[in-house]
């Protein structure tokens, strides 16, 4: 079966963890948007009667349409050897997930804290402030947790020796932390050696690496949740 992946095609956003596992697992799939006409077909999918995603990005998979990034993972974790097994495993880890789509919606209101609807440049003494917060608290809580589970777990992964879908959620935490907050991160990073490492093992793996080279992977840029803004990273 080739799925087809339905995000917007100039950004990574919350798209890309997706990708990222259908890369890992060497599954076929096309990247819909991406292609002519694809952005149009996006959104006839999302106007359907009966019972439509309501925003991307979401995955076809036959004749399932599957919305939500941590509810996609969830299916293609156990489809595709990401995630435990068991019921408590997939269940365990997809709470992991959504607490990594928690992570992303504040990483995102670090540059729009008074909404998407307003310019970044409206709201610049309000991110400044936010930012700041950010990280002083949210990043030690959410990172720490994280940190803490790989030296819980005593394994190359966040759940012990085998590779799942948060790890590499995890990876492209780090890697869009590290493009938008460059200096910050940096500074950071001592804090979470075992999330460092984690990186840079998820980097290495063939699939992944490969993937990191190809023109699939879009770039970083000032569109995505991941911005850098040089006012914010000080």
């Amino acid at each position: 079966m080739k799925y087809e992946l339905y995000y917007w095609p100039e950004i990574e956003g919350r798209g890309e963890y997706v990708r990222l596992a259908l890369e890992e697992a060497g599954a076929a799939y096309v990247d819909v948007a991406r292609g002519p006409r694809g952005t149009s077909a996006m959104m006839k999918m999302m106007e359907a009667k009966g019972t439509p995603p309501f925003a991307p990005p979401f995955l076809k998979a036959g004749k399932l349409v599957i919305g939500q990034t941590a509810n996609i993972l969830l299916y293609l974790g156990s489809r595709h050897g990401l995630a435990p097994k068991t019921e408590a495993g997939k269940l365990w880890l997809h709470q992991l997930q959504l607490t990594i789509t928690d992570f992303v919606v504040e990483i995102h209101d670090t540059h729009h804290p008074l909404g998407p609807s307003l310019y970044y440049e409206d709201q610049k003494p309000a991110a400044k402030k936010r930012t700041a917060e950010f990280w002083d608290e949210r990043v030690p809580k959410f990172l720490g947790y994280f940190e803490r589970l790989l030296a819980d777990n005593r394994g190359a992964y966040v759940t012990g020796r085998k590779l799942t879908y948060v790890d590499l959620s995890l990876f492209q935490i780090v890697a869009g932390l590290r493009y938008a907050f460059p200096k910050r991160m940096t500074a950071f990073e001592k804090d979470v050696p075992g999330l460092v490492g984690l990186h840079d093992r998820v980097a290495t793996r063939p699939n992944i690496k490969a993937y990191l080279a190809s023109e699939r992977r879009i770039a970083f840029n000032e569109q995505g949740i991941f911005r850098r803004y040089k006012e914010l990273d000080n």
